[in-house]
């Protein structure tokens, strides 16, 4: 069991600004590489989590782009077991599980015990990512606006999270995607109900309810891509409204000020790097009736589904579905050739 203690962990550094790079301009090249420098592609999606639906979409519109790009790809679920990876025969990944434990850094240290390079972050930034409590508590260190929250482990503990919070509250697992288990809580009688909505997936993280206006920015290498407004019928951007619902609508660029788009891209690409996250990824946001943003979470393998909002952002930018996969891929192949380029430069500096 996770140590209750340890979600109140201070984290030391303090100076977001003083460590993490600067947003460099667009730089989407998805012709930079022929299809061969990939070699044979794995493209792990489904897996075991609470949202393997949502993994097995996604995953099967990235095998299609790969294979219309021309690359070797091929698909490989967790679920029906992981014997393809461990033979050897793969020359990278791309990673498009969601949820435990393909999202979390399981899946990215078994790659990297494998050797395989693969696309996303890895193991470190996938699990804090992963893990809400902690990444708000990181958010919250370097000055990054998140609502206040709580954890709790047991009805008794969410019951002194929820004293400590201004209702409405939003309830939901500490450690889960897509919206699962998540319940917006009005009252305290409402309480018990979404508590043990949540809790069958494990810790449960308890925050301030913000009413306001969802926003989502697409990180995608050292930019962050045009923001996407979403504007739902009823209820919260839950997961029907995500994923099945065509009520939902979406604005992309998002009708905003451009120094408000300035304000939640920064906001965006700051909470990313200080995660230390890599090469792709979504920051979800909300805007409250006073018009400031506050994030709510980093996705490390956000969703590729037709109704996903990665690739409305690099639409944006002039980036198709197809030339969106292959620069996600291409962000895997630079990190790969960099690292074998410092492993020349050590060799090289060891006396003979």
């Amino acid at each position: 069991m996770r140590d209750r203690k340890s979600y109140s962990t201070p984290v030391l550094i303090k100076n977001l600004s003083a460590i993490l790079p600067t947003q460099q301009p667009g730089q989407y090249d998805p012709a930079k590489y022929l299809p061969t420098d990939f070699g044979k592609v794995a493209v792990v999606y489904g897996g075991t989590s609470s949202e393997r639906a949502i993994s097995l979409e996604s995953g099967q519109g990235v095998l299609n782009a790969l294979r219309a790009r021309g690359v070797d790809a091929h698909p490989v679920d967790p679920k029906e077991g992981l014997m393809p990876l461990m033979q050897g025969t793969f020359d990278s990944a791309f990673v498009i599980l969601h949820g435990k434990p393909g999202e979390d850094g399981s899946m990215q240290g078994f790659l990297d015990t494998l050797g395989i390079p693969y696309t996303g972050s890895g193991v470190m930034a996938s699990g804090l990512a992963m893990d809400k409590p902690r990444s708000k508590l990181i958010f919250r260190e370097f000055g990054l606006p998140t609502p206040e929250f709580g954890v709790a482990f047991t009805y008794q503990e969410a019951q002194e999270v929820a004293k400590t919070l201004a209702y409405p509250l939003a309830v939901k697992p500490a450690s889960e995607g897509s919206s699962v288990g998540v319940t917006r809580v009005a009252s305290p009688t409402e309480l018990l109900v979404a508590f043990d909505k949540a809790v069958i997936y494990g810790p449960v993280i308890i925050e301030e309810w913000l009413d306001g206006k969802d926003f989502f920015v697409t990180i995608l290498g050292e930019q962050a891509l045009p923001s996407v407004q979403v504007q739902i019928t009823k209820g919260f951007y839950d997961y029907q409204a995500k994923y099945l619902s065509d009520e939902t609508q979406y604005f992309c660029p998002a009708p905003i000020s451009p120094e408000d788009e300035k304000i939640i891209r920064d906001i965006s690409y700051g909470a990313f790097k200080a995660l230390g996250a890599e090469s792709w990824g979504r920051v979800d946001l909300v805007q409250d009736k006073q018009g400031k943003f506050w994030l709510l979470e980093v996705n490390t393998q956000p969703g590729m589904t037709s109704h996903s909002l990665v690739p409305m952002s690099a639409k944006a930018v002039g980036l198709s579905y197809e030339d969106t996969v292959m620069v996600v891929m291409g962000h895997m192949r630079d990190k790969q050739l960099a690292s074998k380029l410092g492993d020349y430069v050590e060799r090289a500096r060891k006396p003979a």
